[in-house]
């Protein structure tokens, strides 16, 4: 859709079919409180094959939960319970 006023091309979330679903994190879904670092099968969905942590972005993590996430991803990685890197 043109937008006259501004001469910029807008899309609408109706118009559009690139326009994209928000992400809700899936830890106030769940009512999660804390994220425990013994936990390691929740852990290891917010980690790449080469043991990266997933960003917020792609994660769909909320600020709060992804700077909870980190802290228990590198307390379970310094008590090796997560690979520091993949075993290539």
């Amino acid at each position: 859709m043109y937008d006259r006023k501004s001469s910029v091309m807008t899309a609408n979330s109706a118009d559009s079919p690139f326009a994209k679903k928000k992400k809700s994190c899936p830890f106030v879904e769940e009512k999660i409180e804390t994220i425990d670092y013994k936990d390691t099968e929740t852990l290891k969905q917010f980690i790449t094959e080469r043991g990266k942590i997933l960003p917020r972005r792609i994660s769909g993590v909320s600020h709060y939960y992804q700077k909870a996430l980190k802290k228990a991803i590198k307390q379970a990685r310094y008590m090796a319970l997560l690979p520091f890197v993949s075993e290539e």
